[in-house]
């Protein structure tokens, strides 16, 4: 009985190719879907410096969250309001307020706004914003010293817009 040994055929070449197209496929397309699920980074002039400065942005934001002033964002309609309180939950000392609202990529749609003072620790300004995923910073000032930074990610939607 004689074997015919037939070895690496142009099948064989077409299985391993088309397998190697496949697991190359799967690969790209699951990075696009955490990609388009997970964080989107922000849009910065210069990534260098971003990344230079940013164990000293930290290290700043980590000292004013442990001073226990906290801020309450709430957006209805064109209202928007901020209330700064201290870790009591009493009103924070504070003379003005900004917001920057940018969005997580692209900036054409980024604005500023400064909050108008209504009473102890609220602010308060009307204007639209637009649905979709926003980073707010809030800087808050006592006598032009920054009393609170801090950056907030929201999506529209949690304040039922």
């Amino acid at each position: 009985m004689k074997v015919s040994a037939q070895g690496f055929t142009g099948l064989h070449m077409l299985l391993v190719t088309s397998a190697f197209f496949a697991v190359v496929i799967a690969v790209n397309v699951t990075m696009a879907v955490y990609a388009s699920s997970s964080w989107s980074g922000l849009v910065v002039e210069n990534t260098y410096v971003a990344s230079q400065e940013f164990n000293r942005n930290a290290a700043a934001m980590k000292a004013m969250s442990a001073s226990g002033i906290e801020g309450d964002l709430s957006i209805k309609g064109r209202e928007i309001r901020y209330d700064i309180h201290d870790k009591g939950g009493s009103p924070a000392i504070v003379d003005d307020l900004v917001l920057n609202f940018k969005r997580p990529v692209g900036d054409h749609e980024d604005f500023h706004l400064t909050l108008g003072k209504t009473g102890e620790g609220r602010f308060e300004a009307e204007h639209v914003v637009a649905e979709g995923d926003w980073i707010v910073e809030i800087i808050s000032r006592k006598d032009g010293v920054v009393v609170m930074h801090e950056a907030k990610r929201f999506d529209t939607a949690e304040f039922g817009q």
